[in-house]
């Protein structure tokens, strides 16, 4: 362990003066190790909880024997989920398998949409998912999820009307520990047990990776603090993953503020790059590289790892890496891809697909026309033009030829999935498009860009830090012909 730099030493006092901490912790700046250095400042016991069992495990490696390191899920299955292992153990099923035990047997029409049977169902499990997130102590009409197509308030509310009442269902079917006929998940269990309001048995408890923490924990955790000294510690401006439930509870968590800036992972030149994408953030951190790392940034031939910012991007990414006869792995495996590809086969033969995205689509033309005309499909357009030239099979054979990372050559892998992870020479993909033009123009004429939004910003400072020596830009280099974000604009 290195010499506690004067953030780390600040922490510490803070913490041993009994203080509720927030502790910002920018990319690289040694977060794990600073919370070793306050769990070792003190003979008193803690908790720790992890965003997930790797992560719980590696700091139960480093932690004191006095401090209880888990993931909030073991915490929940040790009180409420055991009771549940045997619904846990139940082999997986459709979700139309379970609407139809749930009594969905037909479609709804919604406007000109048809909702078929397993799409209501996949929605009705969908529903329950959103509300285990929450903090909410009861299913409500904002727990459905929106549609794709389905935009108008009015679709939105008939669609709630003909899903409440299987969710409400569901829910209740859940609570039976031996027997039901809704898979039972994880988050179920944990859900249950924060609606007991549970305390937590420890003088201090640590949450790690904050700005990630779905509602349900924040609820658990700000509910310990009567009777135990809370920390938490994460990077606001990696708040990444609000489309799954999560939101930053930090910035306005009631605590003492602090801040870890520097980072060992790479040098000045990165921070620069790190630090102009936090400018069109409301992160209140701005890092510093540590001078002794060599990092550059510029054309990098043969990365570690190239960083998409889709899914849609990824599966582009990884045919052309193939077609240049590299050994490549997709972090987290291909299953997302393939299903993507299965959509897009069930379309192009004329069948409806239930997959999440694209389930209200009739045909593959009316997809294609979506993506090509409709602005809320920009988004999809690369998977259209990916599929017209390759064709579904060649996707599903691409992922087929996948290595695992340990063989790879190159792995592929989204900015969200990258998240924690690090490697030596990165390359930002193309799919990282700049802001569309605005209607607004410049002195010369020429159209003024859309500016940098938020959450863009965010996932750019993501993928740029995973960087420890090389980082190429690539579908980021737009960047550099913008006017740099002012600070506290």
């Amino acid at each position: 362990m290195h010499t506690p730099t004067d953030e780390q030493s600040h922490a510490i006092d803070a913490f041993r003066g009994g203080h509720h901490l927030v502790l910002q912790a920018g990319a690289g700046t040694g977060k794990t190790s600073t919370l070793c250095l306050l769990a070792a400042s003190t003979g008193r016991r803690g908790r720790y909880l992890a965003f997930n069992k790797d992560i719980a495990n590696d700091a139960a490696a480093r932690f004191p024997k006095s401090v209880l390191c888990k993931t909030a899920h073991a915490t929940a299955y040790a009180a409420i989920g055991h009771r549940y292992a045997r619904r846990l153990s139940s082999p997986r099923q459709p979700a139309w398998r379970i609407g139809e035990a749930l009594g969905i047997s037909s479609p709804v029409r919604i406007g000109k949409h048809e909702i078929s049977h397993r799409t209501l169902s996949h929605t009705v499990l969908r529903t329950v998912t959103r509300f285990c997130q929450s903090a909410d102590k009861a299913l409500a009409d904002h727990h459905v999820p929106i549609l794709r197509r389905l935009g108008t308030p009015d679709e939105r509310a008939q669609l709630a009307h003909a899903v409440m009442p299987f969710a409400r269902r569901a829910w209740t079917d859940l609570q039976n520990p031996e027997i039901g006929v809704v898979r039972f998940e994880h988050d179920h269990y944990l859900k249950m047990w924060a609606l007991t309001n549970p305390k937590i048995e420890a003088d201090f408890l640590f949450l790690d990776e904050a700005q990630d923490t779905n509602p349900v924990l924040e609820q658990v955790f700000a509910g310990q603090r009567n009777h135990a000294q809370l920390v938490m510690v994460g990077d606001s401006a990696q708040a990444i993953y609000g489309w799954r439930g999560a939101r930053d509870v930090m910035t306005g968590f009631d605590a003492t503020h602090l801040t870890l800036t520097r980072s060992f992972r790479f040098g000045p030149l990165l921070a620069a790059q790190a630090n102009r994408w936090l400018a069109f953030t409301d992160a209140p951190i701005r890092l510093t590289g540590t001078d002794m790392v060599p990092t550059t940034v510029g054309p990098v031939t043969c990365p570690d790892a190239v960083l998409c910012r889709t899914n849609i991007g990824a599966m582009t990414e990884v045919i052309r890496q193939l077609e240049a006869g590299r050994r490549v792995a997709l972090a987290r495996g291909g299953q997302t891809l393939n299903a993507l590809a299965l959509a897009a086969r069930d379309l192009k033969d004329g069948r409806r697909t239930s997959h999440p995205e694209l389930v209200l689509f009739d045909s593959w033309g009316e997809l294609q026309d979506y993506a090509e005309y409709d602005p809320a499909g920009r988004d999809l357009q690369p998977f259209v033009e990916l599929v017209d030239t390759h064709g579904p099979e060649a996707i599903m054979t691409a992922v087929n030829a996948l290595t695992d990372e340990d063989k790879a050559q190159v792995t592929v892998s989204t900015a969200h999935k990258a998240k924690g992870r690090e490697w030596s020479a990165v390359r930002i993909a193309d799919d990282f498009l700049p802001p569309p033009d605005s209607d607004q123009q410049d002195d010369s004429g020429r159209p003024i860009p859309e500016p940098v939004s938020d959450t863009d910003a965010r996932l750019a400072y993501v993928a740029v830090t995973r960087a420890r020596r090389e980082l190429d830009l690539g579908g980021l280099t737009w960047i550099e012909d913008r006017p740099a974000a002012v600070d506290g604009a």
